[in-house]
């Protein structure tokens, strides 16, 4: 396995998603199954027709295989679409497909609760298939935009 290269280092935000670098580490329990979650509440990126900012609610569960994706590397690649623009869907998409490229994890889902924009709320969901048996996978509640 490479050395991790952000992780106690000095870094910079990545200009895009294609110049951030998700890390990896070895998942210490690979031979049991759990849940990890991570939630990114301030989540933003730029709508690609008008540049103006996005923001939403994101909330990541994985159950890992041999590996975990190390958190300041995906702290930076989710920082990284600040600047960037694309439409919701792409976003939430994208954002799962990377984590799943690289660390390859049992099962994955994302909810991306999306602020509204032009009065719409729009909220992505996406997982790769059944969450495994006898894996506490606790729910997505995220509270709802107060003009729904």
């Amino acid at each position: 396995m490479k050395k991790l290269s952000q992780l106690g280092q000095k870094t910079v935000l990545p200009a895009s998603p294609d110049n951030a670098k998700l890390e990896k580490v070895k998942n210490p329990h690979k031979d049991t199954d759990y849940c990890v979650r991570f939630t990114c509440p301030e989540f933003t990126s730029l709508c690609p027709i008008t540049g103006q900012p996005d923001f939403a609610h994101l909330v990541i569960d994985y159950v890992p295989g041999d590996w975990l994706v190390e958190s300041k590397s995906l702290k930076l690649f989710m920082g990284s679409f600040r600047n960037h623009g694309a439409f919701h869907e792409d976003c939430t998409v994208a954002i799962a497909k990377r984590l799943i490229k690289g660390i390859k994890p049992k099962w994955l889902r994302i909810g991306g609760y999306w602020f509204p924009r032009g009065g719409i709320p729009i909220d992505i969901f996406y997982q790769t298939g059944a969450a495994p048996k006898d894996v506490w996978i606790p729910a997505q509640d995220v509270a709802g935009y107060r003009g729904r």
